[in-house]
């Protein structure tokens, strides 16, 4: 089967070179190399004879493809369709019909065949041009399009359609992308609130995506539309209400010194099914208010908290097992808003990146609270075990938190947040 999938853009040149590198690498006798010759070569080539043709075969079967052409064909279809250039994806398409159903990626699924492939990118005249050389992917285009928020796109594919009414589930990919004009777009074409799991609450707030506005936008269209929230004040934190918070905390004047368990954070009421919710980098489970605003990157609410006596150095529970104790602090240096800032791969630092580290050690957090964390991320985003760190800093933590990973694994660096290691190292050599 498949070991390698395609960028959702890959590089005719890059790959190329991988031919090249994944030859060298056979004629040197590297391990890797020679498993995958023999994985994926029909037939054995001793490593003085390989040519560059067969790194090639290797290679393209590695990413899913039958053979070197059709890896050719996918870089040449993908360019031309991120190019919007129609005359070149009508000449690739005459000239191998098989491209018109087939995922345009090969193996990398999630855009699927190419008209779909271009309703991501709202590339109309292609999507046109597609149909009428009889591809018929307009349901999957219309819902990729409407995730990636192309709403003039997703207008056109329903007409293509025949203007079907919305299938129930339709909001989960907008709601999933917090996608504002992709939800709205389905409301206008007359779709019908549920309550419980019937709206996707537990995809917004779970959403590996890092836009508090949009998340907030979303949660109240639905309430627009009637969907009726639990009256808590997680919901009110998830919803951005500050006035029901308001009320929540005159209620309870000990509210911003609570811990929440894992089930009220993603509570049943809204359709949260999956526990426990691995958080992607520092836990959350048994978090106060405050770690809550950092995991989900709030700035507006982590300074509300604050304002309204929220303890900059509240400490997680801890289980029976020792783990947690973290403060808010240490949600700041590991977490998915740190992998946003990194993704795809490691930039340069720009202004803002640490600015939730930063309010947090202007407010008075502590740089040498230690705590013992246990997590693992969640499938897809790196290394799944569950993995241990004792007695750890803020700044061991994010340190250790990259060097654990498995071999050959690299996403977990996307998690940390550099600039806020350095804004932390910076602190304690000043304070």
């Amino acid at each position: 089967m498949p070991t390698r999938r395609l960028p959702v853009r890959p590089d005719l040149r890059q790959v190329k070179q991988q031919a090249k590198d994944l030859l060298n690498a056979y004629r040197a006798g590297v391990a890797e190399a020679v498993a995958v010759f023999s994985e994926f070569h029909p037939d054995t080539v001793a490593p003085e004879n390989a040519k560059l043709s067969d790194a090639q075969l290797v290679l393209a079967r590695a990413y899913g493809a039958p053979g070197w052409t059709r890896v050719v064909q996918c870089c040449q279809l993908l360019d031309a369709i991120w190019d919007d250039d129609p005359e070149t994806v009508r000449r690739l398409v005459t000239a191998n019909r098989n491209l018109l159903t087939e995922n345009a990626g090969i193996g990398n699924r999630n855009w699927g065949p190419p008209l779909s492939y271009a309703a991501n990118l709202g590339r109309d005249r292609i999507i046109r041009l597609l149909y009428d050389l009889g591809a018929r992917d307009l349901e999957f285009a219309l819902d990729r399009a409407i995730l990636r928020s192309r709403v003039d796109t997703a207008a056109m594919l329903h007409e293509m359609l025949g203007r079907p009414a919305p299938p129930e589930d339709a909001l989960g990919g907008a709601a999933y992308t917090l996608s504002v004009p992709g939800t709205e777009f389905l409301f206008r074409l007359g779709l019908k609130i549920r309550q419980g799991t019937g709206t996707p609450v537990e995809t917004v707030i779970g959403s590996d995506s890092r836009r508090p506005a949009d998340k907030r936008r979303i949660l109240a269209i639905y309430a627009e539309h009637g969907y009726v929230y639990p009256d808590t004040p997680v919901m009110a934190f998830h919803r951005g209400r500050f006035d029901l918070l308001e009320q929540h905390l005159a209620r309870d004047p000990r509210l911003l010194a609570r811990l929440f368990t894992i089930d009220e954070i993603f509570p049943f009421e809204v359709g949260c099914r999956h526990p426990p919710y691995e958080a992607m980098g520092t836990p959350v489970d048994g978090g106060t208010l405050l770690h809550l605003a950092v995991y989900w990157d709030e700035l507006d609410m982590a300074q509300w908290l604050l304002d309204h006596g929220a303890d900059v150095n509240a400490r997680a529970a801890v289980d029976e097992d020792g783990f947690g104790g973290h403060t808010p602090l240490f949600n700041s240096v590991v977490s998915q808003a740190g992998f946003w800032i990194n993704y795809p791969r490691a930039r340069a630092s720009q202004p803002g990146d640490a600015a939730i580290t930063e309010l947090l050690l202007g407010r008075g957090a502590d740089p040498h609270a230690r705590a013992s964390i246990r997590m693992r991320l969640g499938a897809g985003h790196g290394d799944t075990r569950f993995r241990e760190f004792r007695h750890v800093t803020p700044l061991a933590w994010g340190r250790r938190f990259a060097l654990e990973n498995e071999p050959g694994k690299h996403r977990e660096n996307l998690f940390v947040n550099t600039a806020a290691l350095r804004l932390i190292e910076a602190h304690d050599a000043t304070g």
